[in-house]
């Protein structure tokens, strides 16, 4: 059972780097309760002194009231915040602190867009605040599945919902006036690189209504690298010698990744499905004023 540990932030919105796409990141929770194998943000707990990335949730319960000061200051300019960049607003920890609801209300209060990815349904919760946000300024709506088989997304997701409770969600949104888009990230190589699984996920996404489709394969460094074998080592020992091998360093192979997106593509261009989410935010850029919305 994880372990919440109340805390204060000094700052809601983090400014990223320039190599970002976007230019402003909130995240409600420190730690994640999904449990992803590949989690590239198991790191980020070293700041806090706790290396119990899964176990302990941090929860910073004065979000809403520094997000408040940076939404009502003179100097905001109405840029994209990415929520749940690195851990997911609508884990587990949210259906007892109910932060998001506070979250979108000052969105919808200062008229700021926003992009939203996560692993769970329980985002339709805050379907009305997130429909009623989409028709005032740009919303993106974004799940992440990675599998078609739930023995095998139950052992690399363990904390996260079916790949079909999130497509459901996926659907309903599409019935606002939000974009919605699935994040195919990460693939990971002989597991859920098949095209079976890449056709059934590209396939569900065309179902769904989904904007576009991002697909990523995965990346392997510091700490996520020794989770990750730690895990494959457990559960699917017989692919440990492959994936040390395939990943020598911290990506996959050229070789390996040349494949692998010509497949992807061949399958994107058999669902006509876009791969350009930042084509299709310039696109919604249009028909606001630079006032009010901005990328970067």
């Amino acid at each position: 059972m994880p372990i919440y540990k109340e805390i204060t932030c000094a700052m809601a919105c983090n400014k990223l780097k320039p190599r970002f796409h976007f230019t402003w990141d909130l995240n409600i929770y420190r730690g994640c309760e999904h449990g992803c194998r590949y989690c590239f943000a198991v790191y980020s707990h070293e700041y806090l002194g706790n290396e119990k990335f899964f176990e302990h949730v941090f929860v910073k319960t004065n979000i809403a009231e520094s997000l408040e000061k940076q939404l009502s200051s003179p100097s905001w300019k109405h840029e994209i915040v990415n929520i749940g960049g690195v851990t997911d607003s609508y884990q587990p920890a949210e259906r007892q602190y109910r932060i998001m609801p506070e979250v979108l209300r000052l969105m919808i209060k200062y008229r700021t867009p926003c992009i939203i990815s996560t692993k769970s349904d329980l985002i339709l919760r805050d379907y009305d605040l997130i429909d009623e946000l989409s028709k005032i300024t740009y919303v993106n709506i974004a799940a992440t599945i990675t599998c078609k088989d739930e023995n095998t997304r139950a052992k690399i997701e363990p904390g996260a919902v079916s790949s079909e409770r999130r497509l459901k969600a996926l659907r309903e949104f599409s019935k606002t006036s939000a974009s919605t888009g699935l994040h195919l990230m990460p693939i990971i190589p002989y597991i859920t690189d098949s095209y079976e699984n890449i056709d059934w996920i590209y396939a569900n996404a065309k179902d769904a209504n989904a904007s576009y489709v991002l697909p990523c394969v995965m990346n392997l460094r510091g700490k996520t690298r020794v989770t990750f074998f730690d895990f494959i080592k457990n559960e699917f020992p017989y692919l440990y010698d492959s994936l040390q091998t395939l990943y020598k360093t911290g990506g996959a192979s050229t070789e390996y990744k040349g494949k692998l997106y010509k497949t992807v593509n061949d399958i994107k261009y058999k669902y006509q499905m876009s791969g350009n989410y930042l084509k299709l935010i310039e696109e919604k850029l249009k028909d606001t004023t630079p006032r009010q919305l901005s990328l970067f």
